[in-house]
């Protein structure tokens, strides 16, 4: 029975994190390119009871054994990047990513993290930086004196100069991808960080057979589905109580089993 306490206690914590992925989830149902997380869980060591084919009779072994289980744990938290749905903003700066790639960014220490959040603005210089001010790589100034900025599908940019109606190519935006983007380190403010597992970056032009295309004035939204995002949040709770009713039940039996030694 006192393996039953930690069975249930196991399941307790397994659901908790269950919860905590599933609460992330929900909290960022509306942020800006953001990919939701799944949890994973593995079952725990059995403990053996009856070894499988062990000699029931002199002609006969037991067909099955007997092993209990001790319970689950997280095995890892694993980021689904399927493609959110895209938004039209109207803003000329902003750029959705239909399909595969991320932006790089260069963070103020000078390393490069990568993002989907194609939400730029220009910094004092005229540069493409995102929300933190981190700038666009490779680096697109837009100067004051030119209107009407476009983007390609492919990333080229340009812009017309008033004056005399000529357009200027200002550079083009680039793309990268990895072999195994779930293995991508989340920082934070929509940003990841290259790790070993996620394999170096693969830098290439938007539209081809490598990349997705760049969409101006759109942003992609949150692949968080609602709906689904709190049927797992009930199932998860309604798990985390079951485990607490085991843990409950198992603790009654205990006080039984207490009492008969009275």
């Amino acid at each position: 029975m006192v393996r039953g306490l930690y069975t249930a206690a196991a399941g307790m914590n397994a659901q908790q994190n269950n919860i905590d992925v599933t609460s992330n989830n929900i909290a960022n149902v509306n942020t800006t390119a953001f990919k939701k997380d799944r949890a994973e869980f593995a079952d725990l060591m059995y403990q053996t009871l009856n070894y499988t084919a062990n000699a029931t009779s002199e002609s006969t072994n037991n067909p099955t054994g007997m092993d209990v289980g001790l319970g689950v744990r997280v095995a890892g938290v694993q980021k689904s990047f399927i493609q959110g749905s895209l938004k039209q903003t109207g803003n000329d700066l902003d750029i959705a990513i239909q399909g595969k790639g991320f932006f790089q960014v260069e963070t103020p220490n000078g390393t490069v993290q990568y993002t989907r959040n194609g939400s730029f603005k220009r910094d004092s210089e005229g540069s493409l930086v995102n929300g933190q001010g981190y700038k666009l790589i490779p680096e697109i100034v837009i100067p004051n004196t030119l209107t009407n900025v476009s983007i390609a599908q492919d990333g080229t940019v340009s812009a017309t100069n008033p004056e005399d109606g000529t357009i200027s190519t200002l550079g083009q935006i680039t793309l990268v991808d990895f072999i195994n983007p779930p293995g991508l380190a989340p920082k934070g403010n929509n940003l990841y960080a290259a790790t070993t597992v996620s394999g170096d970056p693969i830098e290439g032009v938007a539209t081809t057979s490598a990349f997705g295309s760049l969409q101006q004035g759109m942003l992609e939204s949150s692949n968080v589905q609602l709906v689904n995002a709190m049927v797992d949040l009930i199932t998860a709770q309604r798990a985390y109580e079951s485990n607490s009713k085991a843990l409950t039940t198992t603790d009654q039996m205990l006080q039984q089993v207490n009492q008969l030694k009275r």
